[in-house]
């Protein structure tokens, strides 16, 4: 069973919300700015999602059970092209290369990382998870849990950017 979405999912996709990003010469602005909100409404109800968008959904939860597993080769074939930008630290990850050094050095931190109890939602060319990512700090033997939300960015069938949003702090304050 899902948790209730803790978010306002219309208010995180506010474009003023959003810090300013580099334009990744693939995501012009339009469809950027068509992505974040300024186009068609949410499709909360799986029932109204359009075939596509069932797709989509369906490659964002293989994505995430891959992410799981730690099944790395299985994430990055779920992408057009990898791109991860974590926006409580400002880092982006982009192309195979960084992406692969970022799992792996996430993972040295945190060896068992995972997700958990995700909610996702639906738009055009845009998939929205809510979860919550667990772990333990590998040097204070200290667990964390933080509900976090990740906007998946489409072009077709695969993916084009994750986008994660947390907080940075709570992260921190429970595993020192």
């Amino acid at each position: 069973m899902a948790l209730a979405p803790m978010f306002n999912v219309d208010a995180l996709l506010a474009i003023d919300a959003l810090p300013d990003l580099p334009v990744d010469p693939r995501f012009p602005a339009d469809a950027r700015r068509l992505a974040v909100g300024h186009g068609p409404q949410l499709c909360h109800d799986a029932a109204m999602a359009t075939p596509l968008q069932e797709t989509q959904l369906a490659v964002v939860r293989d994505h995430m059970d891959a992410e799981n597993r730690h099944d790395f080769d299985a994430v990055i074939a779920t992408f057009v092209h990898p791109r991860y930008e974590l926006m409580a630290t400002g880092h982006v990850f982009d192309g195979e290369e960084e992406v692969r050094q970022y799992f792996a050095s996430s993972r040295a931190v945190f060896p068992d990382q995972r997700n958990e109890n995700t909610v996702l939602h639906s738009a055009d060319n845009l998939v929205i998870a809510e979860f919550d990512l667990l772990g333990t700090h590998t040097e204070t033997g200290k667990p964390f849990r933080s509900r976090m939300a990740a906007l998946f960015f489409f072009e077709g069938e695969g993916i084009v950017c994750e986008r994660v949003y947390f907080d940075r702090a709570s992260v921190d304050e429970q595993v020192r």
